[in-house]
């Protein structure tokens, strides 16, 4: 184990600059477009297409990979993302910020696909659950440390967005000097949504809902947070509370849903973040400790969705499909994320942080109303049968999935 971290520490030291930066960034724009007066609306427009981005993002850089290699993709799309940061901050206009946020979204899929595939091939069926979890805990550490930083500096002027563009930019280092040989990537193969939900509806809406619920909070809940009164301090904890709830749970929640019916997980998780989400009508600027521990708890029970309506899809299939099955599904669960930040921004045009509020409720409370009815409808896979728990971010590459040694 030791020599395989000895091997991937680039990749993770990459990693961590660019969730901090992604997550700084995130945020900033979110405080930013309120300063400079966007509608609420407009918002969500910019946001949404840093999702649709995202999604092209993930149908494409495969074969681009394949063709050049994982370095130079890397390169290229690390120079992208930092020069995008910097546009934002010179350009205040909300066109040119729709445009270079859906450039800044299809970086950021090359950039994660690179790093998740080079730790695949990094890793084996022995450590693989290990290097998941250093994944998982640099991913969202690396998100916190960047909703903090969004106290360094006034939003209102250009320094966070250098800041961000620099952290982008440091990633880029250690993976082009690396001396380790970038793993050889073929595009694997698909397989149909349709197929998908034959096998397992409950996968496919929970992951669909999970993407459009996930994007309405990592990109809108900064806008909801000064929408009920909130300063940028009290936004950046906000979110850090919400990032370090989401990786808390993951791990007790995965070990729980391999020793009952991964369904009963499902529809637990959809109901209680459904709650947590009506607890969000209490919140305002003079109840911050309030505020700090619903969207920590909203965090945890919500963010693990993803990953649990992943291992429920892999219990309806065979190995082999299983990469070829992640693929179809994160890109589903990127047209659900763009979607996201779009409807709830038109709600809360008209009904305002009650909007925001309304959308999530309805989301996850679909999840959990739906996996009832599928238990009716359908016997429990014998947990025999069920595979290990997955715990990973909603994007990638298919590493978290299978890997046949």
């Amino acid at each position: 184990m030791k020599q395989t971290f000895s091997k991937t520490w680039p990749l993770f030291f990459g990693l961590g600059m660019m969730m901090i930066g992604n997550g700084l960034q995130g945020t900033l724009l979110g405080v930013r477009a309120s300063i400079e007066n966007f509608s609420v609306f407009t918002t969500g427009l910019i946001m949404s297409s840093y999702y649709f981005g995202f999604l092209v993002g993930s149908l494409k850089v495969p074969s681009l990979i394949a063709n050049v290699g994982h370095i130079r993709v890397f390169a290229a799309l690390a120079s992208v993302a930092s020069t995008t940061v910097l546009l934002h901050g010179v350009f205040v206009d909300p066109i040119i910020w729709f445009i270079v946020r859906a450039i800044t979204g299809f970086a950021y899929a090359g950039l994660y696909l690179v790093v998740e595939s080079w730790l695949n091939d990094a890793s084996t069926n022995k450590n693989r659950g290990t290097i998941l979890g250093v994944y998982m805990v640099v991913t969202f550490i690396g998100m916190a440390i960047g909703q903090a930083l969004l106290n360094v500096a006034d939003p209102s002027d250009v320094e966070l967005f250098v800041i961000t563009s620099v952290l982008v930019s440091l990633a880029l280092l250690p993976i082009s000097l690396s001396r380790r040989p970038a793993p050889d990537f073929s595009v694997s193969e698909t397989i149909s949504i349709i197929t998908i939900w034959k096998r397992s509806p409950l996968g496919v809406l929970g992951i669909l809902l999970n993407g459009f619920a996930a994007a309405c909070l990592f990109a809108i809940a900064p806008i909801f947070g000064l929408e009920i009164g909130l300063n940028t301090a009290s936004v950046s904890g906000m979110m850090i509370a919400f990032t370090m709830g989401s990786m808390i749970m993951q791990i007790p929640i995965a070990w729980i849903s391999d020793r009952i019916d991964r369904r009963k997980v499902i529809i637990t998780l959809g109901a209680f973040s459904a709650g947590a989400s009506m607890l969000l009508v209490l919140a305002s600027s003079d109840r911050l400790i309030l505020l700090f521990a619903i969207m920590g708890l909203l965090g945890g029970l919500s963010t693990p969705i993803y990953s649990q309506c992943i291992s429920h899809v892999n219990d309806h299939l065979v190995p082999r499909q299983f990469v070829a099955a992640s693929g179809t599904l994160l890109m589903l669960n990127g047209l659900g994320a763009a979607c996201g930040p779009l409807i709830v921004t038109t709600l809360m045009q008209v009904f305002g942080s009650h909007g925001f509020t309304g959308v999530l409720v309805l989301s996850f409370a679909t999840t959990a109303l739906f996996g009832i009815y599928r238990s009716f409808r359908t016997d429990a896979v014998p947990l025999e049968d069920q595979g290990d728990a997955i715990i990973m971010p909603a994007r990638g590459s298919g590493m978290e999935i299978y890997n046949e040694d």
